[in-house]
């Protein structure tokens, strides 16, 4: 399912959580001896600490089931956007397409593992239109049943290549979107501003599972908690919940609805394209660009809407400006970009999409401070300032966070 390079892998075969996690959780929380609540099912008592431990020693190699994924970042409708901002197509750029799908709304995943060369993920929202990414041994393919577009390539890297696979171990999947990516993610940002406690006990997919509690200590963050439904006998993910802070229902809800940790049978990662379908063939050389770079979002969670670490960026330049910066630390922390000189433009340009300009103008505010004027643009999750002298200010912060961000900016 992934290409030869350690990035595509990292998109779609992200398997365990490294062990490093667990400890730099034990050193910089302190988690307390949090116990499971009784209740149903009933589990042995377990710490908080020993849960992430857990997560991170799975090794759980063969799966299959299917993941329901809704997502609610409190976008104005995206209908009309998708074809025009670059749907239809299993390659180019038919990526942003996908990624706006996955925004907003329900939808359903099928995947399935037999170890880290055999793989496969299907959006089955429209039968007559699913999005397919399979790894079977050295063949990969992405598959776009709206344009009814293949993309093939060979992967040549042998399976104990260990410099091909440095960033993974045997196990299952975490593909876009599904539980094990989000929680990956979530894991990541788990530090010394971070409350990690164990609350309670589920039935997932008719799997016993601990509940994983995982919140911001810092008041500002838009993210109020993420719950995590952890299998209690092999430590997968099975269910990722995040509720804003501000209340409501989830913004990003996934998990599995069925699941079988048997092995898969070896006719799951045939995939031959359908009768008329257009192949497009990849060299071993190019791998990398087998799955489109975007064809589908990493993970749901919106960039930035985790901690980030401060100080100057990794020297990669923002839309020609200069590197970004991180204000403040932990959940509360702003990412700070000088954007193009000349500021940002507050109109798109003529041949926009129309929607695309209702789009911007239902997402953003007016404001004023010391930092002079700007625009506030809101989701549930991450909000982001761009003022009227090229500078954005985002993060999953509140507006008036990032409003006192800039006025002390300086």
């Amino acid at each position: 399912m992934a290409p030869n390079d350690s990035a595509g892998r990292r998109r779609t075969a992200r398997y365990a959580v490294p062990v490093a996690v667990a400890g730099v959780a034990a050193a910089t929380i302190g988690l307390v001896p949090a116990l499971a609540a009784s209740g149903d099912p009933e589990l042995p008592e377990i710490t908080a600490q020993q849960l992430i431990e857990k997560i991170a020693a799975s090794d759980v190699q063969q799966l299959s089931g299917t993941v329901k994924v809704t997502t609610d970042l409190g976008l104005p409708s995206l209908a009309g956007l998708g074809g025009d901002l670059g749907g239809g197509g299993a390659g180019g750029e038919a990526g942003l397409g996908k990624l706006m799908e996955f925004a907003t709304g329900t939808h359903t995943l099928r995947v399935a593992a037999d170890g880290p060369d055999k793989q496969r993920l299907t959006v089955v929202d429209d039968a007559s239109a699913e999005y397919s990414l399979v790894r079977n041994g050295k063949d990969v393919w992405a598959y776009d049943g709206g344009s009814k577009e293949a993309v093939h390539s060979t992967d040549e890297a042998p399976a104990e290549d260990d410099g091909a696979r440095s960033d993974t171990t045997p196990g299952l999947p975490s593909g876009p979107a599904t539980p094990k990516a989000l929680v990956d993610e979530a894991l990541k940002a788990v530090d010394a501003t971070t409350s990690v406690t164990v609350d309670g006990t589920a039935r997932i997919a008719g799997r016993d599972a601990y509940q994983l509690v995982i919140k911001p200590k810092q008041s500002g963050s838009t993210i109020g908690s993420i719950k995590v439904a952890v299998d209690a006998g092999n430590g997968v993910p099975l269910k990722f919940t995040l509720t804003p802070s501000g209340g409501g229902k989830a913004a990003i809800d996934a998990g599995f609805t069925k699941v079988d940790f048997a092995r898969p049978a070896a006719s799951t990662f045939d995939f031959v394209p359908p009768k008329g379908a257009k192949v497009i063939e990849e060299p071993a050389a190019g791998a990398e660009h087998a799955v489109p770079k975007d064809a589908l979002p990493e993970h749901a969670l919106p960039e930035h809407a985790l901690p980030m670490k401060p100080g100057k960026g990794d020297g990669e330049a923002f839309a020609g400006g200069e590197d970004l910066n991180v204000i403040g630390e932990g959940w509360t922390s702003i990412a700070r970009i000088a954007g193009p000189a000349g500021g940002v433009p507050s109109e798109l340009p003529e041949d926009a999409p129309a929607e695309a300009q209702q789009f911007l103008d239902a997402l953003g505010d007016k404001a004023t401070g010391a930092f002079g004027s700007g625009t506030v643009f809101k989701t549930r999750l991450v909000n982001a300032l761009m003022t009227d002298d090229g500078k954005v200010y985002v993060g999953a912060v509140t507006p008036e966070a990032l409003i006192a961000a800039a006025n002390g900016d300086k």
